[in-house]
């Protein structure tokens, strides 16, 4: 079998024939080789196909079209997860402050009950229907609520102070004892003609038997059917409310 290069060489060196004189077989065989040489396609340089390579991938490839930008986006400063930061504005707090100038929670109690000795169980009753009521209300019972060891004027004359409304459960032992008495001006004294905060509670007694010190002040007759409790409640829920 004869080798191109051996064909080339022949080409080379032989004397072109006239046109009128037809061509050898060997010189078909070299022209056929040199036409397949030129028709053969040049490879592409290798810079050069990186460098389309990479224009394909920036400007059509699935990847940059599909995945979002680096950079944040206008949209994503309005997310969900942006607004539940820490600049969400703050709800303002809405416990009662005790310590206000004014209102039912300015005093520590709502009802301060005077009564004498020999009545305590119906003050203890008193007191129990006040606080048992919807409206909780906050009683103050010596015998109860004194601090022990402290002075039995001073406790008297603090809760009366600490206290909304002063209620005087008026019965015949109340009007016997000197102490009640003392009780019952102590607490004219912390209200002078403060209407509704001083309530005087007569009970068993008719009105004849009205202290005069009182004699401005309207009283609650307790000789119905539930002592008079209702209408003292009423009374201190009442005042109450002026509060707010």
């Amino acid at each position: 079998m004869v080798s191109l290069e051996a064909c080339t060489m022949a080409s080379s060196s032989s004397v072109p024939a006239s046109p009128t004189q037809s061509k050898k077989p060997r010189d078909k065989i070299a022209d056929w080789f040199r036409q397949a040489l030129l028709k053969k396609p040049k490879k592409m340089p290798i810079s050069q196909e990186s460098h389309l390579s990479d224009g394909s991938q920036d400007g059509l490839s699935p990847s940059s079209c599909s995945s979002p930008p680096s950079h944040s986006s206008p949209e994503s400063h309005n997310s969900p997860s942006s607004c539940s930061s820490g600049m969400s504005p703050t709800s303002p707090p809405t416990h009662v402050d005790s310590s206000s100038s004014s209102g039912r929670w300015s005093k520590d109690y709502d009802v301060c009950v005077c009564h004498s000795e020999e009545d305590l169980e119906a003050a203890q009753e008193l007191v129990s229907y006040l606080e048992g009521s919807q409206a909780s209300l906050r009683c103050f019972l010596q015998l109860r609520d004194a601090a022990p060891g402290g002075a039995i004027v001073s406790e008297l004359c603090q809760a009366l102070s600490r206290s909304h409304c002063r209620v005087l459960l008026i019965t015949s032992g109340f009007l016997r004892d000197p102490w009640c008495k003392y009780q019952m001006l102590q607490a004219l004294t912390e209200a002078p003609a403060s209407e509704g905060r001083t309530i005087p509670l007569l009970s068993g007694l008719s009105r004849d038997a009205y202290p005069p010190e009182l004699r401005f002040m309207y009283y609650v007759d307790g000789r119905g059917k539930d002592g008079g409790f209702y209408q003292v409640k009423e009374a201190v829920i009442h005042y109450l409310e002026t509060l707010s």
